[in-house]
């Protein structure tokens, strides 16, 4: 099953989502946020939006508002910006005390 492993807020709506397989990509809430309902409400404040964090694999906010995993990766495969995640670069402490790469 996917799970989220990393969330990012990007400002606005808008997240990068990392699962759990290595792949990765960003999605803008704002479509769902002006729909309204009462969960969705909160989240029209950016600043209450970028409290979002992971609870159990996915996307949650304090208000319980939350985003399926499984979801939130075929809408962001939908709009073509699910990728590999950039893995970082390996980085060695050398005897002059620079990085190498």
């Amino acid at each position: 099953m996917i799970k989220v492993a990393k969330i990012k807020y990007l400002g606005g709506h808008r997240l990068r989502a990392t699962f759990s397989d290595g792949m990765a990509g960003e999605y803008d809430f704002s479509g769902i946020v002006s729909e309204g309902g009462p969960t969705a409400e909160p989240l029209r404040d950016p600043a209450f939006f970028a409290r979002v964090f992971l609870e159990d694999g996915a996307p949650t906010w304090p208000n319980g508002f939350d985003a399926a995993p499984g979801w939130l990766r075929s809408e962001i495969e939908a709009a073509g910006t699910l990728s590999r995640e950039a893995a970082a670069w390996p980085r060695t402490l050398t005897s002059q005390g620079t990085t190498s790469v």
